[in-house]
């Protein structure tokens, strides 16, 4: 799997929504331990523990209703997806390539979690599109 600066390391990553996320990454630094690697506006941050990672995200105003998702890394997004909706994934989001370096889609499950897998596509400079280092 390539390396992207702009996407934590870990395989399988979750995804919590926060009202306030700036609160909520003082809060799990202060409380859990938690590092700040990446920030993007104010809407989203990347956080590690340990070989972890966690993304912390806006809950409120965004396209897909969320509290929590995971996001999973692949090496052939376009594959993973013609088999996930071979199976009968719920497609929220079509496969589309991002600035951040990384190609992702979006499905729910059967139970209704949201699943966001990624391909990273290119090393890209958190800086080169809007990210922020601690």
């Amino acid at each position: 799997m390539l390396k992207n600066r702009s996407m934590p390391s870990s395989s399988v990553i979750p995804v919590l929504g926060y009202a306030d996320v700036r609160g909520a990454v003082a809060w799990l630094t202060a409380a859990f331990g938690f590092s700040e690697q990446l920030r993007i506006a104010d809407h989203r941050s990347q956080m590690s523990f340990g070989d972890g990672s966690l993304v912390v995200v806006q809950s409120e105003g965004r396209s897909i209703d969320l509290s929590h998702s995971v996001m999973v890394r692949v090496t052939d997004l376009d594959a993973h997806f013609a088999r996930a909706k071979a199976h009968g994934a719920s497609i929220v989001a079509e496969p589309a390539s991002y600035p951040y370096g990384e190609r992702q889609y979006t499905a729910r499950d059967l139970g209704g979690h949201a699943w966001t897998f990624s391909q990273t596509i290119e090393d890209t400079d958190p800086l080169s599109w809007g990210g922020q280092l601690p």
